[in-house]
């Protein structure tokens, strides 16, 4: 009971998170800040009132358009604060409230911010990147000094993976997410396997499936490959652990 009521709390912080990611989904591609200005509307550059600007309940509530001009806003933005928070709940549940959340939220985070981005610009900015790798080496350093360098040989382990993904196939895989791979790795240290595994696999589905919709021109779609990164990072945090286990209980033992 104690663990559901700390995932529901922590789902309102992921709520709140999931706010702050669609300014940094929409702002790091543009090169703007972050920080400054405040959220505007797009159609009449209104700055978004603390009313309209409650996570979810005020998209809903406007039923998705601004209160001032009447322009529409993409439902990306409530599906994005609802995931982030369905994601920080399911950490929360499968890991309990330690200090390895300090790693295990922003990574979520990140992979969030990196699958919305490459979906809509096909680009993962260096500028998400590189703060989530130095994230994950200093707090790792501070709260588990001894997993370092399986995390340090893991992160350049899965670089090195994708990197020779992408020399061999460079129209499905960009250096975007090979670098991705790589700070996957700092925060996943072994769990990275499952986790690439489980990308390949739900890409290769997505792939077969928009290929027999499509047909031959499907060939000529690029499909972004960081969404389904994210969700092998996802996998990864949540259960990469216990499907190591599972694979040396079975094949290994």
């Amino acid at each position: 009971m104690r663990v559901a009521v700390e995932a529901v709390i922590v789902s309102g912080l992921g709520a709140m998170v999931g706010s702050f990611l669609n300014v940094v989904a929409y702002r790091v591609p543009r090169g703007e800040s972050v920080v400054t200005p405040r959220s505007r509307c797009p159609g009449c550059d209104t700055a978004i009132s603390p009313r309209d600007n409650i996570p979810v309940v005020s998209w809903l509530n406007l039923r998705g358009r601004c209160r001032g001009c009447g322009e529409r806003i993409s439902p990306r933005y409530p599906v994005t604060e609802a995931v982030t928070a369905v994601a920080f709940a399911a950490v929360v549940l499968a890991r309990g409230l330690d200090e390895g959340l300090l790693l295990a939220l922003p990574f979520t985070a990140m992979l969030i911010a990196v699958a919305s981005v490459d979906l809509e610009h096909r680009i993962v900015p260096n500028k998400i990147l590189l703060p989530a790798a130095v994230w994950a080496i200093g707090v790792g350093c501070l709260i588990d000094l001894d997993a370092m360098p399986e995390r340090v040989a893991a992160g350049a382990g899965a670089f090195g993976f994708l990197l020779v993904a992408a020399l061999a196939y460079p129209a499905g895989m960009g250096m975007g997410d090979v670098k991705l791979a790589g700070v996957m790795g700092l925060y996943l240290g072994l769990s990275v396997i499952p986790a690439l595994m489980a990308a390949f696999v739900a890409g290769t589905v997505v792939g077969l499936v928009v290929m027999l919709r499509e047909g031959a021109a499907a060939r000529k779609q690029g499909v972004p490959f960081a969404p389904f990164l994210a969700l092998g990072g996802l996998v990864g945090l949540l259960a990469g652990s216990e499907l190591i286990d599972l694979y040396v209980d079975r094949f290994l033992s």
